[in-house]
């Protein structure tokens, strides 16, 4: 048995039920067999795989906080603080019902290759929780951030460990977060991302993963002769990452035609009217069905599926294993040339071999979705400098950045045979950058 196969296998024996996490480990290590098969005592010897695919560090914790009702309630808390080889740990906090150790196991090894590719001095991590915010009044939500921190500061800090927002975490819980650290360390530092302007947030923090999501598309398209004006585009989710993916890409002349959210999608053959789907989702905090009040002539759906709207281009910004082989074989049928995953492994992995089988330009997630980290960590750099950029400083470094992550993938890919697999060229570009890291820090 290969060096690969039996890694994969002792992870699943090791980690039992932990489908999500074994999905990411198999993905990667598929890709990695290029890599490692011609060289294979090189990184047995020192238990490479091993260490790559185990995480550094797990924190557990409760995190008891009152409601408004008085009654005392627990959650779990979790850090999972994965590899730092190349820096120090970076990755968002989860706050969502589905929380569990699988998925950050899970979304923390993807954030680590995520990490490596943007060419950033940072190591992978993720945490996060099962609360869930929904339906929760402010005072509630500030009570359990401030529970949450109480635990977890210990644990984090500039050089260290640094916390970012993901689903369920937005401006308003990192502000609360970032009160709740700084009052129990008694340091005002960048030991956070996704901190507001007034107290050393950068600017397009919110937009980065939705912008950095189009200029990667852009880019791939471009690179093979096409181009983004009068493209159709379906795209899942309404968070803050399909949100800002619409704002760009509009300005590209594409038409973007849905959204969703967990319970039904929106389908506006005029196309999505943005200042709508903010005032729905920024401001009232409201769901995508009342985007029929403000746009009768739209379209909501509950039982089916988004992939079954015809598009040339599919984004999906949602949830991992959203596009399943059925979805994905509707998509092609349908016209779509290009899909760009904006939330983490959104397609599983029938899915997405069949993408590639199928000449649609396939950017998985690892690469596309890295503008979010990218410019966390510029936010870090403004930091520790103890200064800000402007707007477009920020939105030319993110182009800049993305577009290097396009080449790193493109030519690694070319350079082991397999030009056009963005999959394998990310991963292994990724790889080679950890991989060398830790070799020279010795056996840690």
């Amino acid at each position: 048995m290969s060096y690969v196969d039996e890694v994969y296998r002792r992870t699943v024996e090791d980690n039992p039920g932990e489908f999500e996490f074994h999905q990411a480990v198999r993905e990667i290590l598929e890709s990695l067999k290029l890599v490692i098969d011609s060289d294979e005592k090189k990184y047995r010897d020192v238990s490479l795989l091993e260490r790559l695919i185990e995480p550094e560090r797990i924190i557990s914790f409760r995190v008891p906080w009152v409601d408004d009702r008085g009654h005392l309630q627990i959650n779990k808390g979790y850090r999972i603080q994965y590899n730092s080889a190349i820096g120090p740990y970076k990755g968002g906090l989860r706050f969502h019902s589905s929380v569990n150790l699988n998925l950050l196991k899970f979304v923390g090894f993807e954030q680590t290759f995520k990490n490596a590719l943007t060419g950033l001095p940072i190591g992978g991590a993720k945490g996060g929780s099962n609360f869930d915010r929904k339906g929760k009044s402010d005072r509630e939500i500030m009570a359990f951030c401030q529970s949450f921190m109480s635990e977890l500061f210990k644990y984090i800090g500039d050089d260290l460990d640094i916390l970012g927002g993901d689903i369920g975490a937005g401006a308003r819980e990192i502000g609360y977060l970032f009160g709740q650290y700084k009052r129990l360390a008694g340091l005002h530092c960048g030991a956070m991302t996704g901190k507001g302007p007034s107290f050393g947030g950068s600017p397009i923090r919110t937009q980065a993963t939705g912008y950095g999501l189009v200029y990667m598309l852009e880019n791939l398209l471009r690179r093979h002769g096409k181009g983004l004006d009068g493209k159709v585009v379906v795209i899942s989710g309404a968070g803050s990452v399909a949100v800002h993916t619409i704002e760009k890409i509009q300005q590209y002349g594409a038409k973007v035609v849905t959204l969703s959210d967990s319970d039904g999608y929106i389908y506006d053959k005029d196309g999505i009217r943005l200042d709508v789907v903010k005032q729905i989702k920024e401001v009232r905090r409201g769901r995508i069905k009342e985007y029929l009040d403000e746009v009768p002539s739209a379209i909501y759906e509950e039982k089916k599926s988004i992939w079954d709207i015809p598009c040339h281009i599919a984004l999906p910004c949602a949830t991992q294993n959203e596009i399943n082989l059925n979805a994905a074989k509707t998509l092609v049928r349908n016209g779509c040339i290009a899909l760009a995953e904006g939330a983490n492994m959104p397609c599983d992995q029938e899915a997405t071999e069949f993408f590639q089988q199928s000449g649609v330009l396939f950017m998985p997630g690892k690469a596309a979705n890295g503008g979010g980290v990218a410019v966390s960590t510029l936010e870090m750099r403004q930091n520790s400098m103890r200064t800000s950029w402007t707007f477009d400083e920020v939105d030319g470094q993110l182009h800049k950045i993305m577009s290097e992550i396009y080449d790193k993938t493109s030519d690694t890919a070319e350079r082991y045979g397999v030009k056009g697999n963005f999959v394998a060229g990310a991963n292994i570009a990724a790889f080679e950058k950890i991989a060398e890291a830790m070799m020279a820090q010795g056996f840690v």
